[in-house]
């Protein structure tokens, strides 16, 4: 169905905790990474969400349900458990900020092939791919089914070699990070 999973091993582990989340946000469901009656029944009825680009690769991401698109040609390719900011205020370098992720339409325009310290000491970024300024999609350890980040959009690390590695995300891919 296209909600992103690195292998199937026959074990209930993170990954597949992380598709069953993805699966419940686009279904509306609670976020609880069980599969009972009701996230079942979504997966019976191959729920899946609506891309809202048609043209060439494109990543989106709805802060709404907090998932990121992997869209081609307006199709959506795969579906990613993702996190973004907060809204929170938190303090950096002697400076208070808001832990927003900003809407638009955006591109990719830096690239890091592998660990990267945040320049703000916010903590590690696996393989990060910024998206404006110093927003990045990237790899992390910790994506929850719910904002917690700084503002960036975290996806698990092994979303984040798909992206670089099987999918292809070069410098330029268009992002439109949108609330649904």
């Amino acid at each position: 169905m296209g909600y992103f999973i690195a292998r199937v091993d026959g074990e209930f582990g993170a990954g597949t905790q992380q598709a069953v989340w993805a699966l419940q946000k686009v279904a509306g469901l609670t976020r609880d990474g069980i599969v009972g009656p009701a996230t079942s029944a979504a997966l019976d009825a191959g729920v899946r969400p609506t891309p809202r680009t048609t043209a060439g690769r494109v990543i989106e991401i709805d802060l709404d349900r907090q998932i990121l698109l992997a869209v081609d040609d307006g199709v959506v390719t795969r579906i990613v458990n993702a996190s973004s900011g907060n809204g929170e205020t938190y303090t950096a370098q002697g400076r208070q900020l808001q832990a927003i992720t900003p809407t638009g339409s955006y591109e990719l325009v830096r690239q890091i092939d592998g660990m990267h310290e945040s320049t703000l000491e916010l903590g590690s970024m696996y393989r990060p791919k910024y998206f404006h300024k110093g927003w990045a999609v990237h790899g992390s350890t910790s994506v929850p089914p719910w904002p917690a980040s700084h503002g960036c959009v975290r996806v698990s690390n092994a979303a984040m070699n798909w992206i670089w590695d099987a999918w292809g995300a070069p410098l330029g891919t268009p992002v439109v990070v949108h609330r649904s």
